[in-house]
C-alpha cells in the first residue's frame, strides 16, 4: 500500500491535555508520577506472583496478565506525551501515530476481557469451589489467557487496515494526548462510515460480552453470599465485590462514554478525560484494589521485598498452576 498517495500529510500534531503553557510542567510532574506508580505497582505483583509458589494458581496468572497488561497501555501513550511536553514538540510521524494507536486499541481491549475472566474465576471459586479446580484445568487456563490476546490483536489490526485506507488532506492536529482511533476517524476527509460503523460493531461486542460475564458472575457470587451465616463473612465478600465492580463500572462507563454516544454532544475536553481514566488512572489503581486489598498477594510482597534470595521464575504449567 502506498501511503504517500493516500494522504498529504506525514505527521500529526498532538494537541496534549491543556494549551496553556503555565500548566505544562504540572502536567508533566502529575504524569510522570503516575507513570512510575503504574509501572512500580503493576511491576511488583508480576514479580510476587512470579516468583512466589503460594501465587501459582489460576487467579494470579490472570492478574499477571492484567498487570502486564496495564503497564503496556500506559507506555502506548504516557512515555510520548512526558517527551513532547519535554522537548516542547507536539508532532509525531504518521507511522509511530498508526502503531501508537494500534497498540493503545490491544491493551484496552485485553483489559476487557480479562476483567470478564477473572470475574468468571471468582464465580467459579466461590460458586463451585468443589469443582474449582475440575473446571479450571491448566488447558482451560491457557485457553482463557491466550484467547484475550488473540481477538484484541484481531480487532486492532482490523481497525488499523481499515483506517489506514483514510485519505488526510491539511489538518493534522489530534485534539488528543495520544494517537486514539476516534480522533483520527474524525480528522479524516475521505468516506468513514465503515470505520464508524466497524468501531461501533466491534466495540459493542468487546465491552458487551466481557461486562455481561462480569454482570452475570457477580449476581451468583451476591446470591452465593446471602447464603453465608457470617456476618463478618458477608461483609468481607461484598467489599471485595464491590471494589471490583467499582472500577469495572469506571473502566466500561468511560469507554462507552467515549465512543459509543454522538461525539457531537462531548466537547474534548470530556473525550480527553475519560481517555486519561480508562489508560492511566485505572492501570494505576488495579494493583491497589485486585491485589492489596488480598492477603496472600501483600504477603508476597512482604517476602519479596525482605528477601534477597527468590525463587527462579518458572513457567505456567499444570505443576505451577496447582503444586501439590
Amino acid at each position: 500500500m502506498h501511503r504517500r498517495n493516500q494522504t498529504a500529510i506525514s505527521e500529526f500534531i498532538l494537541l496534549g491535555l491543556s494549551s496553556q503553557a503555565d500548566q505544562q510542567k504540572s502536567l508533566f510532574v502529575l504524569f510522570l508520577g503516575m507513570y512510575l506508580v503504574t509501572v512500580a505497582g503493576n511491576g511488583l505483583i508480576i514479580l510476587a506472583i512470579g516468583l512466589d509458589p503460594y501465587l501459582h494458581a489460576p487467579m494470579y496468572l490472570f492478574l499477571a496478565n492484567l498487570s502486564f497488561a496495564d503497564i503496556s497501555s500506559i507506555s502506548t501513550s504516557v512515555p510520548k506525551m512526558l517527551m513532547n511536553i519535554q522537548t516542547k514538540s507536539q508532532s509525531i510521524s504518521y507511522e509511530s501515530c498508526i502503531s501508537q494507536m494500534y497498540f493503545s486499541i490491544v491493551f484496552v481491549v485485553i483489559d476487557n476481557f480479562l476483567l470478564g475472566v477473572m470475574a468468571y474465576d471468582r464465580f467459579v471459586a466461590i460458586c463451585h469451589p468443589l469443582n474449582y479446580l475440575t473446571i479450571m484445568q491448566p488447558r482451560i487456563c491457557a485457553l482463557l489467557t491466550v484467547i484475550p490476546w488473540v481477538l484484541s490483536n484481531a480487532v486492532a489490526l482490523t481497525h488499523t487496515i481499515l483506517l489506514t485506507r483514510l485519505i488526510f488532506c491539511d489538518s493534522n492536529m489530534i485534539p488528543h494526548f495520544f494517537c486514539d482511533l476516534a480522533p483520527l476517524i474524525t480528522l479524516s476527509c475521505s468516506d468513514t462510515m465503515l470505520n464508524e460503523l466497524v468501531l461501533f460493531a466491534l466495540g459493542l461486542s468487546v465491552i458487551a460480552f466481557p461486562f455481561a460475564l462480569v454482570l452475570f458472575s457477580y449476581i451468583c457470587i451476591a446470591r452465593a453470599v446471602v447464603r453465608i451465616s457470617s456476618s463478618e463473612g458477608k461483609w468481607k465478600a461484598f467489599s471485595t465485590c464491590g471494589s471490583h465492580l467499582t472500577v469495572v463500572l469506571l473502566f466500561y462507563g468511560t469507554i462507552v462514554g467515549v465512543y459509543f454516544f454522538p461525539s457531537s454532544s462531548h466537547p474534548d475536553d470530556t473525550n480527553k478525560i475519560g481517555a486519561v481514566v480508562f489508560t492511566v488512572v485505572t492501570p494505576m489503581l488495579n494493583p491497589f484494589i485486585y491485589s492489596l486489598r488480598n492477603k496472600d498477594m501483600k504477603s508476597a510482597l512482604r517476602r519479596l521485598v525482605n528477601t534477597r534470595k527468590c525463587l527462579p521464575l518458572v513457567p505456567w504449567s499444570s505443576k505451577f498452576l496447582f503444586p501439590s
